[in-house]
């Protein structure tokens, strides 16, 4: 019985120690994404080709309707690193949540078990 609850701790243990792995890479992940795309970020935008993105996002409205704008909006504005380094760490956390939440079902067992 006793080697039953210890590798629940254990397991538990295991949990938390992954969460804290996750959060960390998490936020280092971020950071790199972040750090290499604003490096290599083109600083040098042509004036000629703004127009033109603007009548190619209108010709794809025209022919696919407002929703192919919209998607084309939310492509570009993921393209950022900056957002992509907020999604990156949001993934870490909720990862890193689920791996707490797991190692507290494992303790709230081995109390259940502790009392039988």
């Amino acid at each position: 019985m006793s080697e039953a609850i210890s590798s629940g701790k254990r397991r538990a243990r295991r949990l938390r120690i992954t969460a804290a792995i996750l959060l960390v890479l998490g936020i280092f992940g971020a950071d790199l994404v972040y750090w290499l795309g604003t490096r290599s970020a083109e600083e040098s935008v042509d004036p000629q080709m703004l127009g033109n993105e603007k009548a190619q996002s209108r010709q794809a409205e025209i022919l696919y309707g407002k929703q192919a704008g919209l998607v084309q909006d939310w492509t570009d504005y993921l393209k950022r690193p900056g957002v992509q380094g907020v999604c990156i760490v949001v993934a870490a956390v909720l990862m890193a949540g689920g791996c707490m939440y797991f190692a507290r079902l494992q303790d709230r067992g081995n109390e259940h078990a502790d009392e039988i």
